[in-house]
């Protein structure tokens, strides 16, 4: 079998230019095509304008320039206006394993800058073209497998959701009138953390972790990077963290205020920054799940909307108005059902989980043998 390392340009045609681009501000939630951006998401948003459709219609491989992201294009569809590099094959290859070559290739990480200049250094391995199929027909049965159990996932985040509703109703509405009159300062303490770059006057310090930011998801932690701050004994007693801490933090997108989630005792010791709130609860009237998703929902998203300090697409909220936060409190036999309920949907995703990252672990690993010719 022949295999052949050619350059990125004499593979790839470079079909970006002679578009018309959409701007983030013309996308619509629904339309006649869809909108292919450098963003995560296969399709940002929708347009009913023909004449945008990028290269009559054809499949492509679409590069985000600043994001890295690769995408498989197989429908007609119309660029994004920023850091969009549309490609197509120049030569006689199969795309969808071109899609795959790509999205294997270790470029480096530059932030914001742009990409393609990396790209276009690469060199790709092309086989015969019935084996170029061979290894693409594998690789998709292997990304098919990832893709259901994702959905599983999904499936699950939304039953949860469902559940939260049944239980309680609609938390912005309240139609099943459960008491309103308590604010978060009324059942909680509530502190933010310590401060990077503070001064310590010599203080003897320690090291200590610390959650971040980026640590702290919705209604999920991610725990991959956990960094360490120095940390005097009065410091890490004041802000260590305790089981069923509601972590909240203190700004960023709109869309992600009142993100947070519960601490569970993930590591033996830890802090917070400052840029993270920690709500702990000192009344019985408020479960500690339930009030994670409370804060969570559209009543908290709307509340903090409402309340929130907004400069250049950035949000934040302070102390005062987090305290202000108009509770709900339904009976707690209902809130405890809700929990337990949680609980054992959790051990199902667990499953699930783990079940992804063995099909995760399959396909990277049947991915580096195609690319070696082991496959």
């Amino acid at each position: 079998m022949t295999v052949r390392d050619l350059p990125f340009d004499a593979v790839f045609s470079d079909e970006s230019g002679g578009n018309i681009k959409t701007p983030q501000s013309e996308y619509s939630e629904h339309g006649r095509f869809p909108v292919v951006d450098q963003g995560k998401a296969l399709i940002a948003g929708y347009v009913d304008d023909e004449a945008r459709v990028c290269g009559s219609g054809r499949p492509a491989i679409v590069f985000g320039d600043h994001t890295r992201a690769v995408k498989y294009v197989d429908f007609p569809f119309c660029m994004g206006a920023d850091g969009v590099k549309v490609l197509r094959p120049k030569i006689e290859a199969d795309l969808k394993y071109l899609y795959y070559f790509l999205r294997q290739v270790g470029l480096p990480n530059a932030g914001y800058d742009r990409h393609f200049k990396y790209l276009k250094r690469i060199t790709v391995t092309l086989p015969p073209l019935p084996e170029q199929r061979r290894i693409a027909a594998i690789l998709d049965q292997a990304d098919a497998l990832r893709a259901k159990r994702r959905e599983a996932l999904a499936q699950l985040d939304r039953l949860t959701q469902a559940i939260f509703t049944d239980m309680f109703g609609d938390p912005v509405r309240n139609p099943r009138q459960w008491p309103n009159a308590a604010v978060l300062g009324d059942v909680a303490d509530i502190v933010s953390g310590v401060t990077k770059g503070r001064r310590l006057n010599g203080i003897e310090v320690r090291p200590v972790p610390y959650l971040a930011v980026a640590n702290v998801q919705d209604k999920s932690l991610n725990l991959s990077i956990v960094k360490e701050i120095e940390a005097t004994e009065d410091e890490i007693r004041r802000y260590r963290l305790q089981k069923n801490d509601l972590l909240l933090t203190e700004g960023g997108d709109p869309d992600k205020l009142g993100r947070g989630t519960l601490w569970q005792n993930e590591l033996p010791e830890c802090i917070h920054q400052n840029h993270i709130f920690r709500v702990r609860l000192k009344s019985d009237q408020v479960h500690p799940v339930f009030l994670n998703w409370l804060v969570g929902s559209e009543r908290g998203k709307k509340y903090f909307l409402r309340s929130a300090k907004q400069t250049t697409g950035i949000a934040s909220i302070n102390m005062t108005q987090l305290r202000g936060f108009p509770l709900l409190v339904p009976p707690m036999p209902l809130q405890l059902e809700f929990a337990s309920r949680l609980e054992h949907l959790a051990s199902i995703r667990s499953g699930q989980t783990r079940a992804l990252e063995a099909v995760d672990g399959l396909f990277a690993s049947l991915q580096h043998r195609a690319f070696r010719g082991e496959l």
